[in-house]
């Protein structure tokens, strides 16, 4: 009885477990955010489409997809050049497109590939589609006119100028 009563005093208390309770507010926030988004994106899918039915629940997986494990980027500004940097992999270049416009960068992708075999015995088809799209915020207004788009193993970069910042316009003040 002894050895017993010892060997419960050695006993250690555990660790106190972390709280149960977390900001709910903020994380139906978030949720509903979420969902307005896959909503928004899974809708264009539908009208690029063209309203066609029976899509609608390839559309708002499309969306979840994009939304859900975006394209990761990298943005990084040096001297008068902003740069950005996109892991696109299995994409070819004529598959992405690319647009600019004041501070803010559009890059998005759709590539899909057909694969059959064409042996008369056979009947097998595989089809394979894969789609990105990123909204980006640049650090700074850049000259949409002098921008590099490169895509080098699966990386796509662009390397963007600087807008050349105007000097404030002096005004004359006219008496009346």
């Amino acid at each position: 009885m002894e050895k017993e009563v010892k060997a419960l005093e050695k006993v250690e208390k555990a660790p106190e477990p972390a709280p149960l309770f977390v900001d709910v507010e903020k994380m139906f926030e978030r949720s509903t955010e979420l969902f307005r988004d896959v909503a928004s994106r899974a809708f264009e899918f539908f009208q690029e489409r063209g309203h066609m039915i029976g899509t609608q629940l390839d559309d708002w997986f499309r969306a979840e997809s994009e939304i859900l494990r975006p394209t990761p980027v990298e943005i990084t500004e040096k001297d008068n050049i902003v740069t950005l940097k996109a892991a696109v992999p299995g994409f070819r270049p004529d598959e992405i497109e690319v647009s600019v416009k004041g501070d803010r960068a559009f890059i998005s992708g759709r590539s899909g590939s057909e694969l059959k075999s064409e042996d008369e015995k056979t009947f097998y088809s595989e089809w394979k589609s894969d789609r990105f799209y990123r909204e980006l915020q640049l650090p700074s207004l850049v000259d949409e006119e002098a921008i590099n788009a490169e895509l080098r193993d699966g990386i796509l970069t662009l390397t963007m100028t600087k807008r050349a910042e105007k000097e404030a316009t002096k005004v004359s003040v006219k008496s009346a």
